[in-house]
């Protein structure tokens, strides 16, 4: 039986939050822009931040859980150890920054097949981003079973 619940809360959390794309905090010109398809160190710090605090949230405070084995099932908190498992936040985190489009690369970029350190993106870019993000992600928690715990 495989949790989905981080592997769904981390890419949906990755494709609201990359800047640019819905909202980027702070903007180029102003504090709040609103789909420029631009980005900054400065905004991919702010939106990690956000990133981390609601992957917090969800996973660690009110503990999302989506089953699959043969069928769909919700499970609560209450069968789950009590001890957090903050591999999904940490990787998630480390994997959101790493991956925005523009920062290191952009996979396709304006002018070439690999753009890097643009701090520019578009839709297709943040797509396979996502993509890229769903399979490593993916695979680290639900394949290689990746766990950090503390009591």
């Amino acid at each position: 039986m495989s949790d989905w619940g981080p592997v769904f809360v981390a890419v949906m959390l990755f494709i609201l939050l990359t800047p640019g794309l819905l909202i980027q905090i702070p903007g180029r010109n102003r504090k709040v822009e609103f789909g420029n398809f631009q980005t900054s160190g400065v905004s991919i710090l702010v939106h990690s931040i956000l990133y981390f605090s609601l992957m917090c949230i969800f996973l660690l405070a009110i503990g999302i859980h989506i089953l699959v084995s043969l069928c769909f099932s919700l499970l609560s908190q209450s069968l789950y150890s009590l001890m957090a498992d903050w591999a999904p936040v940490l990787i998630g985190v480390v994997l959101f920054v790493l991956l925005q489009p523009g920062l290191l690369f952009q996979l396709p970029g304006h002018q070439r097949s690999v753009d890097f350190g643009s701090l520019k993106t578009n839709g297709t870019a943040i797509a396979i981003h996502t993509f890229i993000f769903f399979i490593i992600y993916a695979v680290l928690i639900l394949a290689v079973h990746v766990h950090i715990y503390t009591g």
